[in-house]
C-alpha cells in the first residue's frame, strides 16, 4: 500500500467510525505503531483528523453535532422502517414505553397501531405523530428545544424523567461499539438518554447498520446496559458476533 493510499485509508476509517485507537489502524494497514503516530501526526498538519491519547478522532461536523431531523429522515429511510416495524412487535397493549427523538422511533410512531399505550418521548415529532391516536396517551418531557433534532433536551428534560418508570424503551443513538458501547454526537442528547436508561426495565437498541461499530463524540452508556438490538441487513457477521457475545440479543431486519 502506498503512502498516499495509506493516508486515504486512514482518513476514511477515522471518519466512518468517528475516532479509532493507533493500534487498531496499525492492524489494519499492516504496519507499525510508530508508523501510524507518524502519519496520524501529518494529517492533524494537514486538517484532516484531529490526534487524541493513543489514537485520533474525526473532525467531520456530523460527529460533533446534531444531524438536523429532515436530513436524518432520508437516511437509510428503508432500513429504519423495518427496523421500526419489528420493534412494534415488542409492544403489547397497556405498556409504558418511552421512544427517543430519533428518526426510528418516529417511524414507529407513525407505524404504531391505536392501542392502549402510555408513551413518553421527548420528540416533537413523535409527541405530533401520536396524538391523532387516541388510546395512546403521550407525555412529552418540556426542557430546552434542541432545534435542530426537534427534541427536548438539559436538565429540565433529565428531572422530569425522574418521576417516571417503564417497561420498555427504544432507544437509538449516533455509535454502537462493542467496548465503547452507546454514543452519541452531542452531550446533552447523551444526558438525556442515560437518564431514560435508567427508569426503564427492558432497553431495546433501534440501530440501523451504519451506526454499528461506531464510535462517536460522548458515551451514553455500556452495551450490558442493552436487552435487545434491532438493525438491518447491512450489518457485518464479525459485528453482529462481537455485540451477541456481550449477551444481547441481536434481531437482523
Amino acid at each position: 500500500m502506498l503512502v498516499a493510499e495509506r493516508y486515504e485509508k486512514i482518513v476514511q476509517v477515522v471518519n466512518e467510525r468517528g475516532s479509532i485507537r493507533v493500534s487498531e489502524l496499525s492492524e489494519l494497514c499492516q504496519v507499525t505503531e510508530e508508523t501510524i503516530r507518524r502519519d496520524l501526526d501529518r494529517l492533524e498538519q494537514d486538517g484532516r483528523l484531529r490526534r487524541s491519547h493513543g489514537g485520533a478522532v474525526s473532525i467531520k461536523e456530523n460527529q460533533t453535532s446534531e444531524i438536523p431531523f429532515l436530513e436524518r429522515e432520508t437516511m437509510f429511510s428503508e432500513e429504519k422502517k423495518r427496523i421500526a416495524r419489528e420493534a412494534i412487535q415488542l409492544i403489547q397493549p397497556h405498556d409504558r414505553i418511552i421512544l427517543d427523538a430519533s428518526t426510528t422511533a418516529w417511524y414507529m410512531a407513525s407505524l404504531l397501531p391505536d392501542i392502549p399505550l402510555t408513551v413518553l418521548t421527548n420528540s416533537i415529532k413523535v409527541a405530533m405523530e401520536l396524538a391523532g391516536k387516541e388510546k395512546v396517551k403521550v407525555i412529552s418531557t418540556g426542557g430546552q428545544l434542541a432545534k435542530r433534532s426537534l427534541s427536548y433536551v438539559g436538565p429540565l428534560a433529565e428531572r422530569s424523567l425522574d418521576h417516571y418508570h417503564v417497561d420498555k424503551l427504544f432507544l437509538s443513538c449516533k455509535g454502537v461499539h462493542a467496548t465503547r458501547g452507546i454514543s452519541e454526537s452531542d452531550e446533552l442528547q447523551a444526558g438525556v438518554k442515560q437518564k431514560m436508561i435508567e427508569l426503564a426495565d427492558q432497553v431495546i437498541l433501534i440501530a440501523d447498520a451504519s451506526k454499528i461499530g461506531v464510535r462517536a463524540f460522548t458515551q451514553v452508556g455500556v452495551l450490558s446496559d442493552v436487552d435487545v438490538l434491532i438493525t438491518d441487513d447491512r450489518v457485518t457477521d464479525d459485528l453482529r458476533e462481537q455485540i451477541e457475545e456481550i449477551g444481547i440479543s441481536v434481531k437482523i431486519v
